[in-house]
């Protein structure tokens, strides 16, 4: 049995490599670009990564660094199983600037689940619309920055959402943000009692941000999860070429500092809020988003206070999407989202 278990581990993490490998070929490192005013619109330009960090600190202590613009509003397109709306942060890339999320109804209309994808998504999963739309919750999945229908011309891969421009990766995850606190509110306006998110690996991070900062949401659901982007950059898998991109002109520290807004660990404490329940599902084996930075994520939260369960799988990254590994994953969501099991 010990036998057919270490073989069936070993399989997992040869099909995750093979599919990491599949990313590589598009994935080369290009070179560190600050682009300050991209991330802080109202600051100077930085000439420096201390300047830069700078910016970043006063991000991370500023209460509405993630609130949409005053000039956003409520105006939205519903048709044909679509919600259509623009974007709160206009980035001149016409296909960018409109953000489009496809509903999947259920014999319920009291609550909404959002879900975020992962990096380089290509489509959207019609079984996880399937599944959570059988258990009674209304599924949107919403495109984030620069993937799928808002995918800049051409391009091989979102290099726009997470790359070694500092400055334009969190203008990308900020947009996502505001995004996501749009459409929660849209979905709130339509009547839904309760929104729920849901983000997969840099999804997460969307999630969670959302989840911290907007709390009309209740319930987050964060697969493949830590708090440090610049960590899991750094060590993971799938940005190898990002860190090549990097490291010869700053280092981690400095990287860790430069992304802090990006860093759900800096806002443990508002995701430990007594109305707001976390379900966190990690994979033992992942090389994408390393274990141990998951811990420190689920440790800062506990030692927060958050109303927190793990599930932690042993498979690897790409593998939780095999069952039996992503049915246990969606019946721990099912079990958060109706409220059992806590």
């Amino acid at each position: 049995m010990k036998e057919t278990t270490a073989l069936y581990h070993k399989w997992l993490d040869r099909w995750d490599e093979q599919r990491a490998q599949r990313g590589d070929a598009a994935k080369q490192p290009t070179i560190l670009t600050l682009d300050a005013q991209l991330a802080f619109p109202a600051a100077d330009r930085a000439a420096n990564i201390a300047d830069f960090c700078a910016l970043a600190d006063r991000a991370v202590a500023d209460p509405i660094f993630f609130h949409a613009p005053s000039e956003s509003n409520r105006v939205y397109d519903r048709q044909d199983g679509w919600i259509e709306f623009q974007s709160p942060i206009l980035n001149k890339t016409d296909p960018n600037d409109i953000v489009r999320a496809q509903v999947t109804e259920s014999r319920s209309n009291d609550h909404a689940l959002v879900i975020f994808h992962h990096w380089n998504a290509s489509s959207r999963s019609r079984q996880i619309a399937r599944f959570f739309s059988s258990q009674g919750f209304t599924v949107v999945q919403i495109a984030m920055p620069y993937h799928l229908e808002r995918s800049r011309p051409a391009a091989s891969h979102a290099d726009d959402m997470l790359s070694p421009n500092l400055g334009r990766t969190i203008r990308s995850m900020r947009q996502a943000v505001l995004d996501g606190r749009k459409l929660v509110q849209i979905l709130k306006n339509e009547g839904y009692g309760q929104v729920s998110v849901l983000g997969m690996s840099l999804g997460s991070w969307v999630a969670g941000l959302v989840a911290a900062h907007d709390q009309t949401v209740k319930k987050a659901a964060l697969f493949l999860t830590a708090g440090s982007l610049a960590d899991m950059v750094w060590t993971g898998r799938a940005t190898q070429h990002i860190r090549a991109s990097l490291e010869h002109e700053i280092d981690l520290p400095q990287l860790r500092r430069a992304w802090s807004p990006l860093n759900l660990e800096n806002y443990a404490g508002k995701l430990a809020r007594p109305d707001l329940d976390l379900q966190i599902v990690l994979a033992k084996r992942d090389t994408v988003v390393l274990p141990e930075l998951s811990h420190q994520l689920v440790a800062q939260l506990k030692g927060s206070g958050a109303r927190h369960r793990v599930l932690e799988l042993n498979c690897g990254h790409y593998s939780l999407s095999l069952p039996p590994q992503i049915m246990w994953a969606g019946f721990s969501v099912t079990r958060l989202l109706t409220g059992n099991g806590r």
